[in-house]
């Protein structure tokens, strides 16, 4: 493995989404176009978040080396031309509007898009388990004519995942901007 050189290291060791993108955004504003960070975190899911945060943004999302639980994300600083707007999808839910759905009798697929660990543990019952990171090459088990409300932890991957989805022709699609760190409803879990 080549020696990797950053020109800022940022610890996210021990944070979980949405915070070590939230440190990047910072971090990578006080760099200069063209340098590179790395980015060490300990949370699995911020392998996509990186990833899908970089596509969004226009950062070059370089690669990322695991070295025991630590994952070293490089990301390169655009020019600025190349940056992009940080958008957010606009269609959104509330926690309370679809613990509303769930009861009702609209049909809908609900979509989490956090890591196995994560659904495993604590989820919304009913609720289908695609992990951001393996959404693009599962696209074909969802219909793009359905009604899709996605999930994550805090909104920020299910927010990136609506994005996705709506770039490759779902057009019936909201982001649950609370996400499961603030779910009140009814939960299941692997047990």
């Amino acid at each position: 493995m080549p020696d990797i050189k950053a020109n800022q290291t940022l610890d996210c060791k021990g944070l979980a989404c949405p915070m070590p993108i939230v440190k990047t955004k910072k971090a990578i504003d006080q760099l200069e176009a063209g340098q590179v960070i790395e980015v060490q975190a300990t949370d699995k899911g911020s392998l996509a978040d990186m990833q899908g945060w970089a596509k969004n943004t226009g950062h070059h999302y370089l690669g990322t080396v695991e070295e025991g639980d630590v994952l070293k994300h490089y990301i390169r600083k655009s020019i600025p031309e190349e940056v992009k707007e940080d958008k957010k999808h606009p269609h959104v839910i509330s926690n309370e509007e679809l613990e509303k759905k769930l009861t009702g009798n609209d049909k809908f697929t609900l979509l989490d898009v956090r890591e196995p660990a994560e659904y495993a543990f604590n989820r919304i019952s009913g609720a289908r388990s695609i992990p951001l990171g393996e959404l693009e090459e599962r696209l074909h088990e969802l219909n793009p004519e359905d009604e899709i409300y996605v999930i994550c932890r805090t909104g920020s991957r299910s927010d990136l995942a609506c994005q996705l989805l709506a770039e490759k022709g779902f057009s019936k699609i909201k982001n649950v901007e609370q996400g499961m760190a603030n779910w009140t409803g009814p939960t299941e879990n692997h047990n």
